[in-house]
């Protein structure tokens, strides 16, 4: 069902990350980043390998301490929480690799993904919808996830945090490794989920499709956010053509 939103200047911030500097060990990964999503908005972390976007999903899900810095969502800091209590908050996380349980069935990974009281009264009807936005995972429901595509694993992944019922939904490389047919596949899902009103932080090497469909976007380059700007911005600025598209 879609879900009409105000224009994006009017619509209300509910993830605010301000200032977080992060550390593995005595290496410092982050620093002093900060950034602010919209409801219903598309943001797209971009950066080279190491550049710290992974770590940044990772401190917004409180799996990783900050050293300085907050993190608000809808006006509850996230980084006071448990890792295991941020899903009660409405945010879900699909890391990069998928981390699905490979001895279980797709239908068992999708039921692990609604465990939270809301998502369990509503497990059937959600489970339901997945299916329709993945076909084929309604096709292998009784199958191991383990033994199914990198691109059905991929889908299963994101169908196991859409069962949690997020409001934000964060997105590790979902096209990574897929071939061509499906990156576009998996795109297509992620504009039809954002459009039934989840919003959407997302990290992904595919920079000239995902700047085509996001509403801003963010440069993270040595730890550090070094520009900012909406998806058209981007596309035209100069920095960006030379560094990730090629051009």
């Amino acid at each position: 069902m879609l879900r009409l939103l105000r224009p994006i200047w009017e619509r209300t911030i509910v993830l605010k990350v301000e200032h977080l500097d992060v550390f593995y060990g005595d290496l410092q990964i982050l620093w002093d980043v900060s950034f602010e999503v919209k409801e219903g908005e598309i943001v797209v972390l971009l950066g080279a390998n190491g550049a710290g976007k992974s770590t940044t999903l990772k401190a917004v899900s409180s799996l990783l301490k900050l050293a300085n810095g907050s993190i608000e969502f809808q006006g509850s800091r996230l980084d006071q929480v448990r890792s295991h209590k941020v899903i009660e908050f409405g945010v879900a996380h699909v890391p990069e690799g998928r981390r699905l349980f490979p001895e279980m069935t797709v239908e068992e990974n999708l039921i692990i993904g609604s465990l939270t009281p809301e998502a369990k009264a509503k497990r059937k009807e959600t489970m339901k919808r997945i299916y329709e936005l993945f076909p084929r995972l309604d096709e292998r429901k009784r199958q191991n996830a383990g033994t199914l595509s990198g691109g059905e694993q991929q889908m299963l992944a994101i169908g196991r945090g859409m069962m949690s019922l997020p409001k934000l939904l964060m997105l590790d490389e979902p096209s990574l490794g897929l071939a061509p047919i499906l990156v576009m596949d998996i795109f297509r899902i992620v504009q039809m989920i954002n459009k039934e009103g989840v919003t959407i932080l997302l990290v992904e090497q595919n920079v000239k499709h995902t700047l085509t469909m996001c509403d801003r976007a963010y440069v993270l380059e040595n730890g550090r956010i070094t520009l900012s700007g909406t998806g058209n911005e981007f596309l035209n600025n100069d920095h960006i053509k030379e560094a990730y598209l090629g051009i």
